[in-house]
């Protein structure tokens, strides 16, 4: 190999670092625009104060519904399973909700349903002898909403993997930003001091602050 192909070699690697940052880089500026604003919400809750919103829904289900859950459980004990397809349309489009087959607690007397959703808490409960329905969702506002989709919060498979995809690119972006760094230190005295002050500045809190 001839010395002169040292400098276009270490410049081809530059370049292929620079393409990673940038790219990593756009694909995660929003999710790291929005992770930065509900951190803040979260850790200051008392900052902005929302109101709770209750939707309280009653019905009653037609027999030949109720019919259905024959064939679904048998005897005193809960089952945990989706309910029949028909029963299940019925109450999303009675409701104005989607159930996506989750799974309810179907009970010799009462069917009950957990409704969870990002910002929002919703419950339905269905009495098996006489068909009343009692439907109920409270909103806590869209702080709350984008709060719980910072935790993963009842937000669904799609969500989970755009985290898992946003956090490989936060560690592309980070990595990449790291090695272009260490290429500039020569030139910037400052960059390993600042580097070690953000690495130690949290270690340091839970040392000697968390307990």
């Amino acid at each position: 190999m001839k010395l002169s192909d040292f400098p276009q070699k270490r410049s081809n690697r530059l370049r292929t670092l620079h393409l990673w940052h940038w790219i990593s880089a756009a694909f995660s500026l929003s999710g790291m625009l929005l992770f930065s604003i509900t951190g803040l919400t979260l850790n200051n809750a008392t900052w902005i104060e929302s109101a709770i919103s209750v939707d309280h829904q009653e019905r009653v289900v037609p027999l030949h519904l109720l019919e259905t859950l024959e064939s679904v459980s048998s005897g005193h004990k809960p089952l945990n399973a989706p309910l029949p397809r028909d029963l299940e349309s019925w109450l999303d489009t009675s409701l104005g909700i989607r159930i996506n087959e989750r799974t309810a607690e179907i009970g010799a007397d009462e069917i009950y349903l957990s409704l969870p959703s990002p910002g929002a808490d919703a419950w339905l409960a269905v009495d098996r002898t006489t068909g009343e329905l009692t439907y109920e969702k409270r909103e806590r506002g869209w702080i709350a909403y984008f709060n719980d989709l910072h935790k993963g919060r009842h937000a669904g498979t799609g969500w989970s993997w755009f985290i898992d995809l946003f956090a490989f690119s936060c560690i592309v972006f980070s990595m990449s930003g790291l090695l272009l760094m260490k290429t500039q230190a020569a030139n910037r005295p400052s960059t390993w001091p600042l580097l070690g002050m953000g690495a130690l500045a949290p270690l340091l809190i839970m040392l000697l602050f968390i307990h």
